[in-house]
């Protein structure tokens, strides 16, 4: 047995830097990020933006209600869609592992101004999600610290996760690796831990339950009310696309990137899988659900089947969960503002583009993402939950911007070179990929619970993104911005 040289492995990691200096030199920057992540880190930062924690206790009591238990099917049927996303995704990411993902893959799909739209609308998108994820927090973290859930407690507990998350990002990406590893802990206890304690000792309906509707859509039809509660599975099933916002800072990133998404939907989709199936079957009464009796299913779970500690460990759990998801997306925001400023595309470009001399991060762009969200939740409490609506539809309009950059791409003579590459499926995968977004922007857009009963709130989601276009369409026309990359982030 012989033993490796000294310094071979530092030797072997310089390499790996220059290499990777060297790709993103030929991409048009210099490094000035820190390139510290390894395919775990990357995958525990895109785990807690998906977050099935997070995803199955804010929206499960929605989805039974809707669906009856029968919505657990909606489960594979985004899964199955939002995998031919990931594909697109990871193809893309292979070649152009770039700091602001869908913004910078869409700039060298198609060009510079379609790219400008797609991360407008995704970073609007990023925005409104951070508060949508921090506005709920209180309503677990109240009953596990022993304060009132009221508007003003909401306000002040989101105000301050959001603040504390921009702390974590603005001190660099190794804090943000280490905050994110004990994200991906929470989630697997809080989902698989419990799914599984459910399903083993407190199950009260036989598995062929989600087979039955329990009386969900009786007045107009089930399958209106099975694609209402897929609403449910599309607002977990995303998230993987951060492991490709952080690109920059991941060594070796054409090959885990694109691993470090798929590990991120398939680890999702068995969290998610094995809490949900637990959840399901540890529900006395499906009637009460459907007809609006018991309307707080999972609380009522999780009280009667863990008890008084049990609920306590839980609680913190999702605490936890919530607070790494909130985290992770604002991650993805701040290096997506860093994209557009680091081009010159933005007002302000130069002051948000100047990173932190000691912990490589931008603070003005993280400032950005903490402000507009924690601003966002000083609107009544109603205004929240519309604007929050838009934040998945805005997020599926991104995602198909790319989707079909990658089709005008393909038809423009565009031929994927990274470390992983669809082949012969690019097309077809592209494809059905678009198709399924397009499908589901409808299906969200026209099922989404309205917000009352005027036409703006009935409508309100097409609606907003329409609005947010808009606005973007307007800053074009107005401010035209043209890309310049200042002298010392270009790298020739």
């Amino acid at each position: 047995m012989s033993l490796a040289p000294s310094g071979t492995k530092g030797t072997q990691h310089d390499a790996q830097d220059a290499a990777d200096a060297a790709q993103l030199a030929s991409l048009g920057y210099t490094q000035k990020l820190t390139r510290a992540l390894g395919l775990w880190s990357n995958f525990a930062v895109g785990f807690t933006y998906l977050s099935p924690l997070v995803g199955v206790y804010s929206v499960f009591d929605y989805g039974l209600a809707t669906g009856g238990p029968s919505f657990f099917w909606t489960i594979p049927l985004v899964l199955v869609g939002q995998g031919l996303v990931l594909l697109a995704f990871a193809e893309v990411s292979s070649q152009y592992p770039l700091a602001g993902g869908i913004y910078q893959w869409a700039k060298r799909l198609v060009g510079p101004k379609y790219a400008w739209m797609s991360g407008w609308m995704y970073t609007w998108a990023l925005l409104v999600t951070i508060t949508s994820v921090a506005y709920p927090i209180t309503t677990y973290a109240g009953p596990l610290l022993g304060y009132a859930v009221t508007d003003t407690n909401r306000i002040i507990t989101t105000v301050v996760v959001i603040l504390l998350c921009a702390v974590v990002n603005l001190l660099g990406v190794r804090r943000l690796a280490f905050v994110a590893n004990i994200g991906v802990a929470a989630e697997v206890v809080g989902t698989v831990g419990i799914g599984l304690y459910l399903l083993l000792f407190h199950h009260k309906q036989s598995i062929t339950v989600i087979m039955h509707t329990s009386g969900a859509g009786a007045t107009g039809g089930y399958t209106g009310a099975f694609l209402a509660s897929c609403l449910f599975a599309v607002w977990i099933f995303y998230g993987f696309e951060a492991c490709g916002d952080i690109a920059e800072e991941v060594k070796d990133p054409s090959r885990k990137v694109p691993r470090a998404m798929g590990m991120t939907l398939g680890v999702g989709a068995v969290a998610t899988v094995i809490l949900t199936l637990g959840l399901v079957l540890a529900v006395p009464d499906f009637g009460a659900v459907v007809s609006g009796k018991a309307a707080t299913p999972l609380e009522d779970v999780l009280a009667a089947s863990l008890g008084s500690v049990g609920s306590k460990f839980a609680l913190t759990m999702i605490v936890i969960g919530f607070v790494s998801c909130t985290l992770a997306i604002q991650a993805a925001a701040t290096r997506l503002v860093y994209s557009y400023a680091r081009d010159g595309v933005i007002v302000g470009h130069r002051t948000l583009s100047r990173l932190h001399p000691t912990f490589h991060m931008p603070p003005a762009a993280t400032a950005v993402t903490a402000i507009i969200p924690a601003g966002l939740a000083f609107l009544p409490s109603a205004t929240v939950t519309r604007v929050i609506t838009f934040s998945v539809v805005g997020i599926y309009v991104g995602f198909q911007s790319v989707v079909l950059a990658s089709i005008i791409g393909r038809a423009k003579g565009w031929k994927p070179a990274g470390s992983f590459t669809l082949g012969r499926w690019g097309w077809p995968v592209n494809i059905a990929g678009l198709l399924y977004g397009v499908t589901a922007i409808v299906v969200l857009s026209i099922k989404t619970p309205p917000n009352g009963t005027t036409f703006f709130e009935r409508w309100l989601v097409p609606l907003s993104v329409g609005i947010v276009a808009a606005v973007g369409l307007l800053y074009l026309a107005v401010f035209r911005p043209k890309e310049h990359i200042a002298q010392e982030d270009r790298a020739n």
